[in-house]
């Protein structure tokens, strides 16, 4: 029994990876509700992407009719306080798992992206959603407020008085809304939301990888720092990168052939 229950539980999340590409596809019926389960695999296939040299970038997909719609609320009913005094930190830790993968990221949110599908989706550097998709933060709704990085994410992302509308109310978004307000950063017809987000990584994965790095690191370490801290973290990566083999192609392919036509490693 527990044998068939690890291979079940394995199969919610999986990462599929193709030319450089790594996708970390939800794949829990009907709706992708973030179980503990899926949580601890998402944060696994995470941290493997986040290592291996073959993925060069990633793609966060829930399907084509749904990304995820939340939390498994039926499980979350029968834990008590106790219960989530110890689970809460992991849950936590699942998703900044995402946040920190040292690549590209872009979700590609079809469908409904709500509670804990729309903080994973904020885990992302980048969101592609269909022009059919809702999101939200509908915690307050049960009498919870987000608990994966949904108060403290989302606020850095469309600032705090639109973030707290949304938390304060749980009210769901539509695309176009999503859009206005910087929650997405670019809105497609359903059908194209993979294709799309898929070539925005393959772009990408085809760029200076540590490059790429020292990018996201000096962006998200200044996002959380005082300006000093985060200029000290840009300039120790830009002169850092002078010691890359990327940096040599990159500069003389710009002297000798003109912009954009490097070739990295």
């Amino acid at each position: 029994m527990s044998l068939v229950a690890v291979n079940l539980a394995s199969m919610t999340v999986t990462l599929e990876v193709a030319e450089g590409v790594g996708t970390l596809r939800l794949d829990r019926p009907p709706m992708n509700a973030l179980d503990i389960a899926t949580q601890d695999r998402l944060k696994e296939l995470a941290e493997e992407a986040a290592r291996r040299d073959d993925v060069r970038a990633v793609v966060i997909y829930g399907g084509e009719r749904v990304f995820a719609a939340g939390a498994d609320i039926k499980e979350m009913q029968n834990m008590d306080h106790a219960a989530m005094v110890l689970r809460s930190r992991a849950l936590q830790d699942s998703f900044t798992a995402v946040a920190r993968i040292p690549k590209p990221v872009v979700a590609a949110v079809t469908g409904y992206a709500l509670g804990g599908g729309c903080e994973l989706a904020l885990c992302a550097d980048y969101r592609i959603a269909a022009d059919n998709a809702k999101l939200g933060q509908p915690e307050i709704l049960l009498g919870l407020i987000p608990g994966a990085g949904g108060t403290q994410r989302l606020p850095r992302l469309v600032g705090p008085s639109k973030a707290k509308d949304l938390i304060f109310t749980g009210r769901q978004v539509k695309a176009d809304e999503a859009l206005a307000i910087g929650l997405v950063d670019r809105v497609v017809p359903a059908a194209e939301v993979y294709e799309q987000a898929h070539a925005w990584a393959a772009r990408l994965a085809r760029g200076p990888a540590i490059a790429l790095r020292a990018a996201k690191e000096s962006v998200d370490t200044g996002l959380e720092a005082d300006i000093d801290t985060g200029l000290a973290v840009e300039r120790n990566w830009f002169a850092g990168l002078f010691a890359t083999e990327d940096r040599e192609r990159g500069m003389r392919s710009f002297v000798e052939e003109g912009p954009g036509k490097a070739k990295f490693v």
